[in-house]
C-alpha cells in the first residue's frame, strides 16, 4: 500500500493533515474495491467477469470436487457442453439434438443460474418450458436445485440462495429479475415475458407447439440482449424443432448442433455395449434406436400403423396422471392368453387409460380363468375382453359359463363393418379395424386423452406393424406372424391394449 509521508504529532491533526488522512483512505478504498473486482472476490467483479463466459463460469464457479462422480477421468463438463455454453452468447440462437444421456438438463441448469447471478442488478428473465411439464418439475428445475448446492458461493460474492426466498420449486427470483417455468401450450405467458436481459430455455423441445415457438420471435426483434436456446432429443422429422435443425429456410441465423454418440462414449455418458445391445434389440432402422441412441430424426408415419412419438406423447399422459392421484378402478382385463414360449399378459383398463399390466408365468387355460373368474366375482362392475385366437378360447369358455355377460371375445380374423373416422377407410378383418381404431385414438390432431404406460416393450411393439392398401380399398396390418419374424417375439402387450379399446357396443362386438 502506499504510504503517504505525514510528520507524526501529538497535538489534533491539522486541517492540511485531515485533508491529506481523507485522501488517503478514499485512495485506498477505492483501490481495495479495485483489486477485489479484478480478483473476482466481490459479486459485482463476479459479475463482470462472469457475464459473457458461461463456460468459464461452469468451469470455475461449479465445485468440481464435491460432485459424485463413478470414474474420476470423467470428472467435469464435457468439451460438447462447453461447446454449447460457449456459442450460446456469440450467436444468440442455438439448438442442440442428441441422443438420450447427453447431459441437456444438466447444462439448461448451468445456463440458467450462469444468467441469473451475473445479470442480477439489471432488469432481466430467464424464461424455461418443455414439451411436457412433467420434464420441468421433474428434471429441468430439480438439476437447477442440485446444481446451485455445488456452486463456488465465496468465489460468487454473495450468500447461497435463500430457499423459499430466492429460490423455489420452479423459480429463482432475484433482486431485479426471475427464472421460472411455464407449460408450453400456453405461448401468451412466454409472449409477454419482458426485460432487458432475458434468456429462453427450451427443454425437449421437439414437440413444443408452433405458436410458442413464435411468441419468442417479438422478444428477438428488439434490442435488449436475447439469448435462445433449444435443446432436445430428436422425434418426429416435423415441428419447428425439425425445421431449425434442418436448416430449413429462414433458419439460417441459428447456431445448430448434432451431439453424437461417439462424444457420448468419449465423455463416459453412453456405454458401448448399452448401444450396441439397444440396436440388437431394437433394430438399426427402428425409430427408438435412431432417436434415443444415434440422436437422428427418425418416424414412420407413412409405414408404421403408430408411430413411436404418438405412444410417447401417451406415456406422458400416464405419468401426469400417475404423479397427481394415479389411475381409478380397474373396469376391464384384456387378456392375451401366451402359448407354450410366450407370457400372458393382462392390460389393466382404468376408464380411457391402461393403468398397468399384469405378467403371468406359464399357466394352463383352467388356471388363467380360475384368476379371472376371480376378479369378476369380487367386482360387480368389472368386465373381460379375451382374445380367443388359439390358447384364449378354452379361457374364454370357461369364463362364459358363469359369467356370459361380462365375457366378451376378441376374434381378430372376423369381418367387421367398422370404418374410420372419415368413413372412408374400410378393413380386412377385426384386428386391422381395431389396430386403427388405436391409431385415431392416439393421433395428436384428434386432441388423444388416453394414456399408456412407458413400457419398453409396448413402446417396441405398438410402434413395429405396418400397414398397406389391399385391391378394393381395405387397410390391412401387417400379420402377427410377419411381425414375429422381425422381432422375434409375439405383440402380446400390444394385442392386449388394442383389444382393450375394442368396443362392442359400438363395432358389433357381442357378449356370449
Amino acid at each position: 500500500m502506499r504510504q503517504l509521508a505525514i510528520t507524526e504529532v501529538s497535538s489534533p491533526p491539522t486541517a492540511l493533515e485531515k485533508i491529506l488522512d481523507d485522501l488517503e483512505a478514499a485512495w485506498t478504498d477505492g483501490l481495495d474495491e479495485a483489486i477485489a473486482k479484478n480478483s473476482g472476490t466481490d459479486y459485482e467483479g463476479f459479475k463482470a467477469r462472469y457475464r459473457d463466459l458461461p463456460d468459464q463460469f461452469i468451469l470455475d464457479i461449479i465445485d468440481w470436487d464435491k460432485v459424485p462422480v463413478k470414474d474420476e477421468k470423467y470428472r467435469g463438463p464435457t468439451d460438447y457442453q462447453l461447446e454449447i455454453a460457449v456459442q450460446l452468447p456469440a450467436q444468440l440462437r442455438a439448438s442442440v439434438r442428441g441422443p438420450h444421456g447427453l447431459g441437456k438438463s444438466a447444462l439448461a441448469a448451468w445456463l440458467i443460474l450462469w444468467f441469473a447471478l451475473t445479470r442480477d442488478g439489471s432488469d432481466w428473465k430467464v424464461v424455461t418450458t418443455a414439451s411436457a411439464w412433467r420434464q420441468l418439475i421433474k428434471y429441468l428445475w430439480p438439476e437447477v436445485h442440485k446444481w446451485s448446492r455445488y456452486l463456488l458461493w465465496d468465489k460468487i460474492g454473495r450468500e447461497p440462495f435463500s430457499e423459499n426466498k430466492e429460490l423455489h420449486s420452479l423459480k429463482i427470483k432475484l433482486k431485479t429479475g426471475e427464472a421460472f417455468a411455464v407449460a408450453s401450450n400456453k405461448p401468451e405467458t412466454i409472449e409477454g415475458a419482458h426485460a432487458d436481459h432475458i434468456l429462453y430455455i427450451f427443454d425437449e423441445s421437439k414437440t413444443i407447439p408452433d405458436a410458442t415457438w413464435d411468441s419468442v420471435e417479438g422478444a428477438l426483434s428488439t434490442d435488449t440482449e436475447v439469448l435462445f436456446l433449444c435443446i432436445s432429443t430428436p422425434g418426429p422429422p416435423l415441428g419447428r424443432f425439425y425445421d431449425i435443425q434442418a436448416r430449413k429456410k429462414g433458419y439460417h441465423d441459428w447456431w445448430v448442433r448434432h451431439v453424437k454418440k461417439q462424444e457420448l462414449f468419449d465423455a463416459g455418458r453412453m456405454r458401448k455395449d448399452w448401444a450396441e445391445n439397444r440396436k440388437i434389440q431394437w433394430g438399426a432402422r427402428d425409430d427408438r434406436y435412431l432417436n434415443r441412441v444415434e440422436g437422428e430424426f427418425a418416424a414412420n408415419t407413412e409405414s408404421a400403423i403408430i408411430p413411436l412419438y404418438w405412444v410417447e406423447m401417451a406415456n406422458e399422459r400416464w405419468y401426469e396422471k400417475f404423479e397427481n392421484g394415479g389411475f381409478g378402478k380397474t373396469e376391464r382385463i384384456s387378456i392375451d392368453v401366451g402359448r407354450t414360449h410366450d407370457k400372458t399378459v393382462w392390460a389393466l383398463r382404468a376408464g380411457d387409460d391402461i393403468a398397468d399390466f399384469v405378467e403371468k408365468g406359464h399357466m394352463d387355460t383352467t388356471e388363467i380363468a380360475g384368476e379371472l373368474k376371480n376378479e369378476l366375482r369380487a367386482d360387480p362392475n368389472l368386465d373381460v375382453i379375451i382374445d380367443i385366437i388359439g390358447m384364449g378360447v378354452g379361457v374364454y369358455d370357461m369364463c362364459r359359463e358363469e359369467f356370459p355377460y361380462r365375457t366378451y371375445s376378441f376374434v381378430a380374423s372376423e369381418s367387421t363393418y367398422f370404418t374410420d373416422r372419415t368413413e372412408k377407410l374400410k378393413f380386412n378383418n377385426t384386428r386391422s379395424a381395431a389396430w386403427w381404431q388405436l391409431r385415431e385414438m392416439l393421433n395428436p390432431i384428434y386432441n388423444p386423452t388416453i394414456a399408456l404406460p412407458p413400457n419398453d416393450e409396448l413402446i417396441g411393439e405398438l410402434t413395429t406393424p405396418t400397414w398397406r392398401t389391399m385391391q378394393g380399398g381395405r387397410i390391412q396390418i401387417e400379420t402377427k406372424e410377419q411381425i414375429k419374424k422381425r422381432i422375434d417375439r409375439s405383440t402380446n402387450f400390444a394385442d392386449t391394449v388394442v383389444a382393450a379399446y375394442w368396443e362392442g357396443g359400438i363395432y358389433g362386438m357381442e357378449a356370449a
